[in-house]
């Protein structure tokens, strides 16, 4: 694509608490901006959160359960109404929704606006109650989406399942660069006899697998007692917990708290093997690209999308999803074999160019010529869109 688009993307979930779909939104809108695009983002966030200059808060959301995890969300008539203004100030040559049947901003977005429309679905669920719920309320406006994405196999499937139709498959990208050239730390860097096993997400959501790894603990210190299972990330867990759940093999298992990007580069450079014991609801798997990236041995359940994600097992190594037993034959046998790791990290250099930004922006600005032909028009106010109604929950904007 040569010439300069005006886009506008939308968030559905907030940058006040931000997760994988908005950062997935932020380098995308980055990546456009560096191609020399003018790029604007709509989100959930309070006034006062900081936020890139590309994006444009749209007030505070509330919480929602949601695929196993907790999302912030926006809706109602006040957030109608800055979804309104920012369209007229816009005049964008393309609107790019992510999650538009979730509802939030990309709802809204997809009721009110008219023009050239492309959108993204992240989730994978076998079952969706507001997917389920959200499809008689949104099926007209559905007709104005000149392009789907799916972020995944994983993802195409839920979609084509839910609300039919189909989709592009564009995977998330990843600056793995930043991740190639981080430099290990001393601190969490592993020896053979002590090496060290990395765990990065939410402590206290059970899909993301925890109590998972932690089973596995006992079994990998028998045959290597000096290993270390470095636990980063936010939540209730604690060392008290994990002493109730594996006694004394409890000494073995260092909680780092939040990291910034920099820190997480920087571990997943440092430790020997990272996990991803994740139990279900993923539809992508960001966290793996970073960590082949970074040079870390992934060890992952075995759900499809991971599976996918590691060129089936191929520059990963997977086991039986939510088998902590398993988790720990399989731990031994990658730690006691350096033909092994070195086997894996030769593929996965091989597999996490496919998942870099430059290989995934040019993929997006194809699906954006699709919508886009000679004669379109900016997108503007759908004249038949009317103000959607609203509960008595819709503080939240």
């Amino acid at each position: 694509m040569t010439r300069s688009l005006r886009i506008g993307i939308v968030s559905p979930y907030s940058f006040d608490v931000p997760g994988g779909v908005q950062f997935h939104i932020r380098d995308l809108a980055e990546a456009l901006i560096e191609r020399g695009h003018t790029v604007s983002v709509l989100a959930p966030a309070d006034d006062d959160t900081p936020v890139p200059e590309y994006v444009t808060a749209a007030g505070r959301s509330v919480p929602v359960r949601y695929n196993g995890a907790v999302a912030r969300m926006n809706f109602g008539p006040v957030a109608a109404a800055r979804v309104r203004r920012w369209l007229r100030a816009g005049q964008f040559d393309l609107l790019h929704l992510h999650e538009p049947v979730t509802p939030s901003l990309g709802m809204l977005s997809l009721w009110i606006a008219d023009g050239p429309i492309v959108a993204t679905f992240h989730s994978s669920q076998s079952r969706s109650r507001i997917l389920q719920a959200s499809y008689p309320i949104v099926r007209p406006a559905l007709e104005k989406i000149g392009a789907r994405i799916a972020v995944s196999e994983d993802a195409r499937r839920t979609l084509i399942e839910h609300l039919g139709g189909d989709a592009v498959v564009v995977p998330n990208g990843v600056y793995t660069q930043q991740y190639v050239d981080a430099a290990p730390d001393p601190r969490w860097t592993g020896t053979p006899e002590a090496p060290t096993i990395a765990f990065l997400g939410r402590l206290d959501e059970p899909r993301k697998g925890l109590p998972v790894l932690l089973g596995a603990v006992p079994a990998v210190l028998r045959a290597f007692p000096g290993a270390r299972f470095l636990i980063a990330g936010m939540g209730e867990t604690g060392p008290a917990e994990v002493r109730e759940l594996i006694g004394d093999a409890a000494s073995a298992v260092e909680f780092l708290g939040g990291v910034s990007e920099e820190d997480k580069a920087a571990l997943l450079s440092s430790v020997d093997v990272y996990v991803a014991p994740q139990t279900g609801g993923e539809s992508f798997g960001i966290v793996l690209v970073e960590a082949m990236s970074a040079g870390a041995v992934v060890v992952s359940s075995d759900l499809g999308a991971f599976r996918r994600v590691l060129d089936d097992g191929t520059a990963g190594v997977l086991f039986r999803n939510g088998d902590s037993a398993d988790l720990g034959r399989t731990l031994v046998e990658v730690l006691g074999d350096p033909e092994l790791q070195a086997r894996v990290r030769a593929r996965a250099e091989q597999v996490r160019g496919r998942y870099d930004w430059s290989v995934v922006t040019d993929q997006v600005l194809t699906v954006y010529e699709m919508v886009l032909g000679p004669g379109n028009r900016p997108v503007g106010e759908d004249p038949a869109s009317a103000r959607p109604r609203t509960s008595r929950t819709e503080g939240a904007s």
